[in-house]
């Protein structure tokens, strides 16, 4: 007499345990990140329920979305259980969260603390794997009128040009500058050559009659400011 196993595919599981019913009656802000993806993959196999698989990938980042979020299509591909259809769902609602993370910074435009820039600029450059160098242009009403990527470069730094950072600072008339780059170390200490060019910038900005405000050091999760250890 053969046994065909049980499938674990979330519908025949124990009601309470079920993802989508949980949401449902509890809502989603009871669900653990290992439940919410396992909405995303749907089922699970004979041997691993979707649950099971999610709990997998997310341990594998040490329960870190902004690290599951860096995995590449072929990366998820990995895991037993993730095909591409799989791999393209949970890659797809990482990115919307992402550029909805970009959208809230956007509407918060009026800078009025070292935190107000870093929510601003983390979720564009907190989680690259490589240096960009940004300026924030500012009013005399401390808004943003302007954000610019003056440059980018690799894992250890990037080179900025002085000359083209103040270019459109004239023309767009802005009174205030904020520079701000990432560290993809993680590391928040600032360099020699940090403290270099801010001092360089600011003296450029001196003779325009251009304030620099600040300078932030960004990571994935927290950030340096310049202007709140006296360095500008």
């Amino acid at each position: 007499m053969s046994f065909k196993p049980k499938s674990f595919s979330i519908k025949n599981w124990k009601e309470d345990d079920r993802p989508r019913e949980k949401l449902v009656s509890k809502g989603k802000e009871v669900l653990s990140d290992a439940e919410l993806i396992a909405i995303l993959i749907g089922s699970g196999s004979r041997e691993e329920s979707a649950v099971g698989l999610a709990k997998r990938i997310i341990t594998h980042v040490n329960n870190n979305l902004n690290e599951l979020s860096k995995l590449s299509l072929n990366d998820l591909m990995q895991f037993k259980g993730i095909g591409e259809a799989k791999a393209v769902t949970i890659i797809t609602a990482l990115e919307l969260g992402r550029r909805r993370r970009l959208e809230e910074a956007l509407i918060k435009p009026e800078i009025k603390s070292s935190k107000a820039v870093f929510e601003i600029m983390q979720p564009i450059i907190g989680d690259l794997p490589h240096e960009e160098f940004w300026v924030l242009y500012l009013n005399n009403s401390n808004k943003i009128i302007y954000k610019n990527q003056l440059s980018t470069g690799g894992i250890t730094g990037t080179l900025v040009d002085v000359r083209l950072l103040f270019k459109k600072a004239v023309e767009l008339s802005a009174v205030a500058i904020i520079l701000s780059h990432n560290h993809p170390s993680g590391g928040l200490k600032p360099s020699v050559s940090d403290k270099n060019l801010t001092i360089k910038i600011q003296k450029a900005g001196e003779i325009l009659d251009i304030k620099v405000l600040d300078h932030l050091i960004i990571t994935e999760k927290t950030y340096f400011s310049f202007a709140d250890n006296n360095l500008v």
